[in-house]
């Protein structure tokens, strides 16, 4: 049975302004998050199962407040596999300051030009909005992009259905719904989209990153997992599915299936159609 699946609209009824952000029972699991790093060492064997990449080249964006020290772990993993993996290069993701965003294309021109191929982009939480619209201004450019994956990323509500609100206006010193108004986020790139996402985020609402069915653009899912929202980019399901999607052959997009190795039975992926 499949565990993710074109994208639909679960939230279709809630307007993005009305999503509230996780209650504080949510935000206090949070914790749980070391735990989820630990997990990594008895998942270990299994994610190597997983196929192996092509060698293309991987950008990972951090999340709000983080660095490229938080993502280090997942591109260590996906190098492992054969990717040719890259940080964001530009210290703490204190939101879209100047000059930013033009740093981003810069490196992203940059690495394609190198490698000749298309490139994929990885973003956990804010660092998944950076991720979606590089790619689409990069693609009016004629960047080829491969697809873009998110985890934890908040694109489909208003910037006060996280918990996080408060600080992005404090480090970045911008006004979140000012800065939100400037970018069409819920729409997603016009390259295969997955948005990795866990009902029991604490920071972010998961009805804010279930990415809606889009007319023309039918390679885009949802994979539900468990984690929290600080462990959701070292979480052993949410890498298995990163790898999973990552190795799919340009051309050859399949919404993503419940992996039926063994070693892989206690990554649970709840079914996206419960209510």
């Amino acid at each position: 049975m499949l565990l993710s699946m074109p994208a639909k609209p679960l939230h279709a009824k809630t307007p993005a302004y009305k999503i509230s952000p996780p209650h504080l029972g949510l935000l206090a699991m949070e914790f749980r998050a070391p735990w989820e790093f630990g997990a990594l060492l008895p998942a270990w064997p299994a994610l190597q199962r997983a196929q192996q990449g092509d060698g293309h080249t991987v950008v990972v964006y951090p999340g709000l407040s983080a660095s490229d020290a938080t993502t280090l772990p997942l591109r260590k993993y996906l190098a492992s596999l054969g990717y040719d993996t890259h940080g964001w290069n530009q210290g703490f993701n204190f939101g879209p300051r100047a000059g930013v965003l033009d740093s981003g294309k810069a490196q992203l021109r940059a690495l394609q030009q190198r490698s000749g191929k298309a490139i994929s982009l990885v973003g956990w939480s804010l660092g998944g909005v950076y991720a979606r619209e590089l790619t689409k201004e990069l693609i009016k450019e004629g960047l080829d992009v491969r697809c873009v994956i998110t985890m934890g990323t908040p694109f489909a509500g208003g910037p006060h259905s996280t918990n996080a609100w408060r600080l992005y206006e404090l480090t970045s010193g911008r006004q979140a719904q000012r800065e939100a108004a400037k970018y069409d986020l819920p729409t997603a790139p016009a390259v295969p989209t997955t948005s990795i996402y866990s009902r029991t985020d604490g920071v972010v609402a998961w009805q804010a990153s279930v990415q809606a069915a889009q007319d023309g653009h039918p390679h885009t899912e949802n994979i539900e997992v468990i984690a929290s929202h600080f462990g959701i980019g070292l979480n052993p399901s949410a890498w298995w599915a990163v790898a999973d999607r990552l190795a799919q052959p340009v051309g050859q997009w399949k919404p993503f299936a419940k992996p039926s190795l063994m070693g892989l039975q206690g990554m649970v992926y709840p079914d996206p159609g419960r209510a």
